[in-house]
């Protein structure tokens, strides 16, 4: 960048012969540059892990819901049959699964 130059990055947009001639003239040239008038919280930068970690959450309690269903299934399948199959004994010892209804 020389002395000459304006400040800060020009534009891609400005045509040259335009800037020329108004250095040559003296006549003032206007650059305008947009700036951001948002000064608060970028949020897509918090839901985007927010949102992440709320499905990983609701994942893992779906886990646990799906493994509490599957061990309450396999408890009273392991009742229906120790009651069906009645006492089991070895070796001489009898052992007695489940109360009896009568």
């Amino acid at each position: 960048m020389s002395d000459r130059d304006p400040p800060g990055i020009l534009a891609p947009h400005i045509p040259a012969d335009a800037y020329r001639r108004a250095e040559a003239t003296g006549a003032p040239v206007v650059i305008v540059v947009q700036g951001s008038t948002h000064h608060g919280i970028p949020w897509h930068r918090i839901l985007i892990p927010l949102a992440v970690a709320a499905a990983a959450a609701l994942g893992t309690w779906g886990l646990v819901v799906a493994l509490c269903a599957l061990l309450d299934a396999a408890a009273h399948a392991a009742t229906v049959i120790a009651g069906a199959a009645g006492p089991i004994g070895v070796g001489g010892i009898t052992l007695k699964l489940t109360r009896s209804k009568h």
